[in-house]
């Protein structure tokens, strides 16, 4: 049932002492100059409602108006006009044939939660979500993503992948993500996702878009999320609303809001189909879940080597992160990708915008598939066949130390 938020009713969650513990740890090296400032950002990123809603999982969801939003309050963005849609759009958002592998019905929001006319939906940020925020960063947390990052800017210690990679001039992908809900430990996350990347390491611009299951970062559970950095993951970008610069202009569907229900290992499967493309007219780059118009980067958060003028890099698969003294969570359906449909995680129906503007399926040859952890995880393309549209298995049990 939903019920419209009283803040003298919040609920506390059960199952979450391990992340209590993990928060209560990170206020004791807080100063107070450091929880002031927390307190003032909180204000910063919560923007006055027009209607509230709290959800069976104790989120809470507000209807912002549409100028209102945290986006808006970055210099680049100030006094901008909102885009409600894009102006070019690619041919697999109006191709009514769905490439996807048959899978079960998600519904994202709970009867009776709806925004008016004029605003958009966004999940309330707690002083939880800021302090965790900043355990996460501290530890190095602060890029869940697949980049082209096997160099020497970007350390990568404690994380972990299993994609296929695209690294060719582009202006967007799809893909279908088969969603699982992995067991992690509140230090601990695993994910998959579409991740989108050009420029040089040491000034990485990525946008990326998938589910996370994060017990620090979204109190455990399949979420959906977004990030974006524009200087490799130093000062720029965060996790989908925490910082100005995501323009979201769907009143439907939240990021950070709970993914249910879940696939099961031999059973049904659910997935989304996310996409971000480049919008030509404009540059900005627009995240689209399930046929809905989430929202945009502007091209303004981008630099010209980056995403500003399309993209280099293209991934799509999972990823984990565990610190290097704990054993790796698992991935995907915590299964090796041989065992294949219904058992394996998948990533399926993949396109890309080539530099022709053309919407593609990616040819094998243009495809690298990598894993730095195949004892722990592993990917395997699989062309399309049958009902399967071209995409990877990839996937495995972690448990070890690295």
């Amino acid at each position: 049932m939903t019920i419209p938020w009283n803040p003298r009713k919040t609920k506390r969650r059960e199952g979450h002492l391990s992340n209590i513990l993990f928060a209560e740890s990170c206020r004791t090296i807080m100063s107070d100059e450091e929880k002031q400032e927390l307190v003032k950002q909180l204000k910063c990123v919560n923007k006055p409602a027009i209607k509230s809603f709290q959800t069976d999982h104790g989120d809470i969801l507000d209807c912002i108006l549409l100028h209102n939003q945290l986006a808006f309050d970055h210099p680049l963005l100030k006094n901008r006009s909102v885009q409600m849609r894009p102006a070019t759009i690619p041919e697999w958002i109006t191709d009514n044939n769905n490439t996807s592998q048959k899978s079960g019905f998600l519904k994202f929001l709970q009867g009776g939660i709806s925004c008016p006319n004029g605003t958009v939906i966004v999940k309330r940020t707690t002083m939880q979500d800021l302090i965790h925020a900043k355990c996460l960063k501290s530890m190095g947390l602060n890029y869940p993503r697949y980049v082209p990052s096997k160099g020497k800017n970007i350390d990568v210690a404690g994380h972990h992948f299993a994609v296929t990679e695209y690294r060719y001039l582009n202006y967007g992908a799809k893909g279908n993500l088969n969603i699982w809900d992995p067991e992690v430990l509140a230090d601990q996350f695993s994910l998959s996702c579409l991740s989108i990347a050009g420029g040089p390491k040491a000034q990485l611009n990525s946008i990326s878009a998938g589910w996370i299951v994060n017990p620090w970062l979204y109190l455990g559970h399949s979420r959906l999320y977004t990030y974006w950095t524009a200087d490799g993951f130093k000062k720029t970008g965060c996790f989908s609303t925490q910082c100005p610069g995501f323009v979201q202009v769907s009143s439907k569907i939240p990021l950070g809001i709970l993914i249910k229900p879940v696939s099961s290992y031999g059973g049904r499967q659910f997935e989304i189909d996310i996409s971000m493309h480049q919008d030509r007219a404009t540059g900005d780059w627009w995240l689209v879940l399930n046929d809905e118009y989430i929202g945009y980067w502007p091209k303004s958060l981008f630099t010209a080597s980056g995403l500003a003028e399309g993209a280099s890099f293209v991934s799509w698969g999972g990823e984990v992160y565990s610190p290097v003294t704990e054993k790796s969570p698992s991935m995907g359906s915590g299964h090796f990708p041989d065992e294949g449909f219904r058992k394996a995680a998948y990533v399926n129906g993949l396109k890309v915008i080539a530099s022709t503007g053309q919407a593609i399926t990616p040819t094998s040859y243009s495809l690298k598939t990598f894993s730095d952890s195949p004892k722990c995880y592993r990917a395997e393309y699989k062309p399309a066949y049958g009902e399967w549209s071209s995409g990877i298995f990839y996937g495995g049990p972690g448990g070890c130390t690295f």
